[in-house]
């Protein structure tokens, strides 16, 4: 690939982004949502303008962008949040997982959809997209108690749905007659393994940095640990998402120099996050939505009940306010990557069911990648009044 392609590409690409974030301040449109569709304009199913190598690109970038996304929403579980929000956190983030599971998996079921199959759906719909909604929140501008909370769920509810997707497969397996072999080892690995990474890493970055700029990493300090964590993840096969949370939240809680301790991560976060956000929509296949059918239009609509429905049930456990209660699940709507990600290992675990799951988590991903986004935002909106 010649470099004056890389160049124009990389510069057109930019110059979107930024128009994008322009229209998005001016509107009530995410500027999430309105990245994706000019990836989508720009990728296979639109106008294809693309490069070939582009898809290269985009397997880096979601890396590094999700793996700044992961050190920031780790940032929100301080001691002081905890404190504050740690009940409603812990109460909404397992709610919502579980009531996914099981009002998207029963009502599969009740359609006619294999149990094994409904059950293996369900689990896949508790995976979110943390850089969507985090983005969604940053472009608000919106602050307090409903943000702060939203931001602890979204770094651990991705964990929590891995857990117990690695639970669904084996007992699957078990109503199958045939368990996979080492699916709760595995997922032990990735959970327990990223957690132990992620402390291995953030012990000596929460005493180390921070020391040369008064009190804030310098970006050459913040860009070492990123990519660090995300190198050392891949290389040991765990979840980078939860090593770079694990890591933000030893950083944050232990870093007592540290005045600012990702504010140089927030600096150069945008521009991979604009690359990132239209590169994974001229990823998206619109195609894929024909395809889902009946399975995945109930699919659709079960999760968006179900989101509503346990985020207040969690919620009402977790003692939130009786005016926040109803718009949790709806802020929890974006799913991505990791939907994608879950379904390909289901896929591999239950060849027999590989098509279905691909086409509605595909299909259904691209719906809610383009649409929840504006659920986050118009949830932020209705419960974060701005100041007169």
């Amino acid at each position: 690939m010649e470099l004056s392609v890389v160049f124009l590409t990389l510069g057109a690409l930019f110059l979107v982004g930024l128009a994008a974030d322009q229209v998005g301040e001016r509107t009530r449109l995410p500027r999430v949502t309105l990245l994706l569709l000019c990836g989508v304009a720009a990728g296979s199913s639109g106008f294809d303008l693309l490069p070939v190598e582009s898809d290269i690109w985009y397997n880096f970038l979601s890396i590094a962008a999700l793996t700044m996304v992961a050190f920031l929403l780790g940032g929100a579980l301080s001691l002081s949040n905890l404190r504050r929000h740690g009940r409603t956190i812990v109460a909404i983030s397992v709610a919502v997982v579980f009531v996914t599971i099981a009002v998207v998996g029963a009502g599969l079921w009740m359609i006619g959809v294999d149990l094994g199959l409904a059950l293996i759906l369900g689990s896949i719909a508790t995976a979110t997209a943390p850089a969507a909604t985090q983005d969604v929140i940053r472009q608000s501008g919106k602050k307090g108690p409903f943000v702060d909370t939203l931001s602890g769920i979204v770094a651990i509810d991705d964990a929590w749905g891995l857990m117990v997707f690695s639970f669904i497969v084996v007992l699957v397996g078990t109503l199958n007659g045939a368990a996979p072999d080492g699916a709760l080892a595995h997922a032990a690995w990735e959970v327990g393994g990223a957690l132990a990474l992620g402390i291995a890493i953030g012990l000596p970055s929460a005493y180390l940095t921070g020391r040369l700029g008064k009190g804030e990493p310098m970006q050459t300090e913040a860009l070492g640990v990123v990519f660090l964590c995300a190198g050392l993840a891949l290389w040991l096969e765990v979840s980078f998402l939860i090593a770079g949370m694990t890591a933000g939240a030893i950083i944050v809680n232990l870093a007592r120099h540290h005045r600012r301790a990702f504010h140089e991560i927030e600096d150069f976060q945008w521009p991979f996050m604009i690359l990132f956000f239209i590169l994974a929509g001229a990823s998206l296949e619109v195609a894929a939505l024909g395809k889902v059918g009946l399975i995945g239009l109930a699919y659709i609509v079960l999760r968006i009940v179900s989101r509503i429905l346990g985020g207040w049930i969690g919620a009402y456990l977790g003692g939130a306010p009786a005016d926040q209660r109803p718009w949790f699940g709806l802020a929890l709507l974006p799913q991505a990557g990791v939907a994608v990600g879950i379904a390909l290992i289901a896929s591999k675990q239950f060849p027999a069911y590989a098509d279905t799951v691909l086409t509605v988590t595909i299909g259904t991903t691209v719906a809610f990648e383009l649409l929840g986004p504006a659920g986050t935002l118009y949830a932020l909106r209705r419960v974060v009044r701005d100041p007169p």
